[in-house]
């Protein structure tokens, strides 16, 4: 983790250093993000699973605007997101 940190180090003072303003934005919004990118090389997982949850429900909320109160939005939820088995098991 620390050749992480170091590596971060200099390519901040670079990218903070150079002309191009999309590369000082990136750059700021990596420093705002900079515990959870250095988490990865402690503990070696993403929120990539977590991420994904999120856009589904987004997607669901989205389309939620019908429902008339919350348990369906819960259910729509739970039925999408829980992996249900719907089918029995053929053998």
């Amino acid at each position: 983790m620390e050749e992480a940190k170091e590596f971060w180090k200099r390519w901040y003072f670079w990218a903070t250093g150079s002309r191009p303003e999309p590369v000082m934005k990136k750059a700021g919004m990596i420093r705002d993000h900079i515990s959870g990118v250095m988490a990865y090389f402690t503990y070696r997982i993403t929120s990539t699973v977590a991420e994904g949850m999120n856009s589904k429900i987004a997607t669901i909320q989205k389309m939620a605007y019908g429902f008339r109160n919350k348990e369906h939005f819960e259910t729509e939820i739970y039925f999408h997101c829980g992996n249900l088995q719907l089918y029995p098991e053929v053998h």
